[in-house]
């Protein structure tokens, strides 16, 4: 079982482990241990989490949710299993946290008068610049 936090916990039917070899410099020995952990997390099936958290969840693991509604997360940075089966049960924890803020819903703000009015003065400004930089009449 994965503790998200007080009111959530993943349960161990909702998580698949398989291990597979690392990629990288290593020596003999990468060639020989699968120490990298694919943690597979059925999140679309998962009764714990709220449809809106399911949206956010999608939206922020980008291509690591799969078709099937699935969020594959991959561990590799230490060179035995236990450790990088914390690794990806860190990882899979920090972005359900993230996707259980709500965000602030964004209320547009009206500019000032005095803001429109410093903005149209400047375009003017620099209009009469631009304009004084035309052709020079050779009579003059």
């Amino acid at each position: 079982m994965l503790v998200i936090n007080d009111d959530i916990s993943i349960a161990d039917w909702e998580l698949t482990e398989s291990f597979v070899r690392s990629s990288g410099p290593g020596g003999q020995n990468v060639n020989k241990v699968a120490t990298a952990v694919e943690l597979r997390f059925e999140a679309a099936r998962s009764p714990n989490l709220a449809p809106d958290v399911k949206a956010r969840l999608r939206r922020l693991a980008g291509r690591r949710w799969t078709g099937e509604g699935a969020v594959i997360i991959t561990a590799e940075k230490f060179r035995t299993q236990p450790q990088n089966r914390e690794e990806a049960r860190r990882k899979l924890r920090e972005l359900i946290q993230a996707a259980l803020h709500r965000p602030k819903p964004r209320r547009p703000t009206k500019p000032t008068k005095g803001s429109i009015r410093r903005r149209l003065a400047a375009k003017t400004h620099r209009a009469g610049i631009k304009a004084a930089r035309g052709r020079v009449d050779p009579e003059e």
